[in-house]
């Protein structure tokens, strides 16, 4: 039997299945991209927007008045010790009341934690097991201003010390 379509021609039904499962792989990885973003992150930012928009020239001037200190923050994590200390502008050690360090995922809360580090011969220091991979690092020192001293970094980890 000689057929008048072209061999390997698409009939209406192979037509319906193609376009079925283009459709289908599109709503699939659609589906499952939601997923992953709704099971990773919850993109909450602030709490309150407005709210820390007002807070925002409080924090600037927070900032300028840290930053006219001249101070040096030195930060290390070697072999899952956490150490920090603080340098004057002519180098001496300024003395603190009290450490925080808080570790936060850029992406995830599901594993921000934070430390209280304890004065040390060398600064202020404790043991914690920092998990590989990349933090946000946010120290509070408390040295005894009217505002704690802060400092961020973000840091990569790899076998339980900073590179």
């Amino acid at each position: 039997m000689i057929s008048d379509r072209p061999q390997g021609a698409f009939t209406g039904r192979h037509m319906l299945l193609t376009m079925l499962a283009f459709f289908g792989v599109i709503v699939a990885v659609n589906v499952t991209m939601a997923w992953f973003a709704r099971s990773s992150w919850t993109g909450l930012v602030v709490e309150n927007s407005y709210v820390a928009s007002q807070q925002f020239n409080a924090k600037m001037a927070e900032t300028r008045a840290q930053t006219a200190l001249g101070w040096t923050g030195r930060f290390e994590l070697q072999n899952g010790t956490v150490h920090y200390a603080i340098s004057d502008a002519r180098g001496d050690e300024v003395m603190l009341e009290a450490v925080a360090v808080t570790f936060r995922r850029p992406v995830d809360d599901r594993e921000d934690h934070t430390i209280a580090l304890a004065r040390d011969s060398h600064g202020y220091a404790t043991t914690s097991a920092v998990a590989d991979g990349a933090w946000i690092v946010q120290i509070d020192a408390d040295a005894g201003l009217p505002s704690h001293y802060r400092e961020t970094r973000r840091i990569q980890v790899v076998g339980g010390s900073m590179q």
